[in-house]
């Protein structure tokens, strides 16, 4: 019902905005622009496109995503049948089981967590998607009411929201490319402000599930992790961009084979027929991504609908006027609107990104909270519309109230960070 209403607000504020522009502004092209708009036209100062053509971007989604859904749920299937699954659910079990009560130890969706999480931590998001969504596949399987998320589920997504990762590559490369003076300077405020959403993400979540969080075993693991990273940023520091560019590719794209060649030695091992069971489930891949289009389509319309509509450009002069008036810095207002769109639509909030060094500078105040604002959070409502539509969960619950307040505690981490480190 959450989300229900959230897109209506979406859709009656879009269109409430466009009427007023159109009628008493005279802004009488901004229906067109809502409907037909593309954001390759010359005329369209907007620079987003309008419903037909976000229409087709989800369903374009959709097909790209089905490819990378065959390749790593392919692979996730030889890893089941070859029992790595449960192996990797032991390993972590001890964590898990005080963070997700309700899922059984060893539970196979406990291993399809882990993956995820390591994806998301690697920046590979083509691979965390196929893991996420296998994740709330099985976690579904422990669901007694089919409609409604479980407790595991919102924790699980929340988690997966905060955007927990190691290197932001593609911004240090879009900074690069713009010429920044030192593009890997955000490195170190991107990694805490994101590891503060985690945190925050893992303790509102616990917090309204009553879920000790101070038990020493999840906190043996927090303070693990956390040394863990803090050794690697320390390590990453000493590299020059060029070094964490080829350090972070890698890691990451050198681990992902690993996990393949892993999965493939523990299969042929265990003596199964790999490719059969690669096959079985490269074919719940198709499947599973042809089920979200209508999520996604719904989802999206109604983003975009804010967006060319000019609504966002309005909360943002009002933000600028309120600082204005209460006698405060109003630097970081021109790196929000990052911040404003991120939830709601990664490429979106990219482009803000770009959009915003350009105009400002990559090295400007507003250029680098852009892109700490870029690398501190996940797409809440991309997130939501995906992963619960998959499953066919339409009682979201307080899933969306808790990943927009983690988000928030990104975002405000994000413009303390910058201040303290930029000034």
């Amino acid at each position: 019902m959450a989300l229900s209403r959230i897109w209506s607000a979406f859709i009656i504020i879009a269109i409430a905005v466009a009427s007023f522009k159109c009628f008493f502004l005279g802004e009488t092209e901004i229906f067109n622009l809502m409907i037909i708009g593309k954001a390759s036209d010359a005329g369209n100062v907007l620079k987003v496109d309008g419903i037909i053509e976000t229409c087709w971007t989800a369903v374009n989604i959709c097909l790209k995503l089905i490819g990378i859904m065959a390749l790593f749920m392919g692979f996730m299937s030889i890893a089941e049948k070859a029992g790595g699954i449960r192996l990797l659910s032991r390993i972590i079990s001890p964590f898990f089981s005080k963070l997700f009560p309700d899922v059984p130890k060893g539970h196979p969706a406990t291993g399809h967590m882990v993956m995820n999480f390591s994806a998301n931590l690697l920046g590979l998001d083509n691979a965390a998607t196929p893991f996420g969504l296998k994740t709330m596949e099985s976690l579904q399987e422990l669901n007694p009411n089919k409609d409604t998320a479980s407790n595991a589920q919102i924790m699980f997504l929340c988690l997966h929201a905060s955007g927990l990762t190691l290197i932001p590559v593609s911004i240090i490369a879009v900074r690069a490319s713009l010429n920044s003076a030192n593009p890997t300077d955000i490195f170190i405020p991107c990694m805490i402000a994101t590891f503060v959403a985690t945190m925050a993400a893992m303790f509102i979540v616990s917090f309204k599930q009553k879920i000790n969080i101070f038990q020493p075993v999840i906190m043996a693991w927090v303070l693990g992790l956390s040394s863990i990273i803090g050794l690697l940023v320390l390590y990453l520091t000493s590299l020059t961009t060029a070094g964490l560019q080829e350090f972070s590719g890698i890691l990451s794209n050198g681990l992902l084979l690993l996990i393949f060649l892993l999965i493939v030695l523990g299969g042929l091992y265990k003596n199964i027929n790999v490719y059969d069971a690669f096959v079985e489930g490269a074919k719940g891949g198709f499947d599973t991504a042809i089920r979200i289009i209508p999520y996604l389509v719904g989802m999206l319309v109604a983003i975009s609908l804010l967006r060319t509509s000019g609504t966002f450009d309005m909360v943002i002069n009002g933000l600028k006027h309120v600082c204005t008036a209460l006698g405060m810095d109003s630097r970081f207002i021109d790196g929000i609107p990052t911040a404003l769109i991120r939830p709601l639509s990664g490429s979106g909030a990219r482009g803000m990104m770009i959009d915003t060094m350009t105009a400002h500078g990559p090295d400007s105040f507003a250029g680098r909270l852009s892109s700490i604002l870029q690398g501190s959070s996940d797409t809440t409502f991309y997130v939501i519309a995906v992963y619960f539509g998959s499953v066919s969960v339409t009682n979201t619950r307080y899933a969306i109230g808790a990943m927009l307040l983690a988000d928030l505690v990104g975002v405000c981490t994000a413009i303390g960070l910058c201040y303290m480190f930029f000034g």
